[in-house]
Parts: C-alpha cells; sequence; structure tokens
C-alpha cells in the first residue's frame, strides 16, 4: 500500500476500535468529516476502508457461526 492508504487504513482501525469501546457508530462518520474537510481523498480512502474492515468482520463471524453449527 502507499502512505495514503496506510494511513487511512490506520485511522480507521483505530476509529472501529474507538467505536466498539464508546459504542458510539457516530464516531465513524465525524471522523470522516473531519478528513473530508480537508481532503475528499483521504476521507474516501479511509472509508473504503471502514467498509472493508466491518465486512471482512462480519464475514467472519458469519463463517465462524456456521462451522461452529455444523461440529455440533
Amino acid at each position: 500500500m502507499g502512505v495514503l492508504e496506510d494511513l487511512a487504513d490506520t485511522l480507521a482501525k483505530d476509529a472501529i476500535d474507538a467505536y466498539e469501546k464508546l459504542g458510539d457508530e457516530d464516531i465513524l462518520n465525524e471522523v470522516a468529516k473531519q478528513l473530508g474537510a480537508t481532503s475528499t481523498t483521504m476521507e474516501e480512502t479511509y472509508l473504503t476502508s471502514i467498509r472493508i474492515r466491518l465486512s471482512e468482520r462480519r464475514a467472519r463471524l458469519y463463517l465462524e457461526r456456521r462451522v461452529k453449527e455444523a461440529e455440533g
């Protein structure tokens, strides 16, 4: 990854961690707004990282649940 992707992905990870700790999903969008005020490119990359990370997490939980069900 390049610098932009690395920074955006690290920020996305930290924002998701904060969301989980605080229980406030709005923080994800608030961070995006802060980015958008100065760099729409960074905002878009951050939001992509958020979507990818959350999608992967949901898919992984689904997979784990299906394997547990199959094991009995």
